[in-house]
């Protein structure tokens, strides 16, 4: 969607949702997870078989057999905030992606995800240091009720200039409406100076 804008000078945040706050932190088999979320086999069996076909459609092979862990995501919100840090949210973000729904990773791992940063250069100690540690917990925490204040109750979510939210896969004209309404509103700011609430 930005590639059609490339004269906007957009800059791409990734916040923090936990789509289970409750997840005990070794996680929970994948397939048992899946089952009591949808009610049975088939109704997950036919989830899997939509996001295969989309993912298809885009070059992308999702591979759910390989999947084993329904995971706790925190370390992994975490791990993306370390690499913020050295301007590579994105980055890991879709090596994250990779890792959990095309390899099968248990990316609630604390190993597996020094394992992750590592094979993307990260230095390891700084990374061992940090995963071990409580830094950022508590504000990962925090993302939910924050979302949830936005009108955020699942991913995908997107949020526009920190006050227009939407939720769900979306076709990407809609998205472009929404970048166009907060580059006016961010123009109006410019030329006012008032701050839209």
């Amino acid at each position: 969607m930005l590639s059609r804008r490339p004269q906007l000078n957009a800059k791409i945040y990734w916040h923090a949702f936990l789509l289970n706050p409750y997840m005990p932190p070794e996680g929970s088999d994948f397939h048992g997870y899946m089952r009591k979320k949808f009610g049975n086999d088939l109704r997950s069996d036919r989830l899997f078989k939509t996001i295969n076909q989309a993912g298809q459609s885009v070059g992308i092979e999702f591979d759910f057999d390989q999947v084993k862990r329904a995971p706790n995501t925190i370390d992994s919100h975490r791990l993306v905030r370390f690499a913020a840090r050295q301007n590579r949210a994105t980055e890991m973000v879709e090596t994250l992606y990779q890792k959990y729904f095309i390899e099968g990773r248990d990316i609630g791992n604390r190993s597996v995800l020094i394992d992750i940063g590592i094979s993307q250069r990260f230095d390891e100690q700084a990374l061992r240091d940090y995963l071990y540690s409580d830094e950022d917990v508590a504000d990962v925490l925090e993302q939910n009720p924050r979302s949830h204040r936005l009108g955020i109750s699942g991913v995908p979510a997107f949020i526009f200039e920190r006050q227009f939210s939407i939720s769900g896969a979306q076709d990407p004209n809609v998205l472009e409406r929404m970048l166009n309404i907060a580059e006016e509103k961010q123009r109006e700011f410019y030329e006012t100076g008032i701050q839209p609430v």
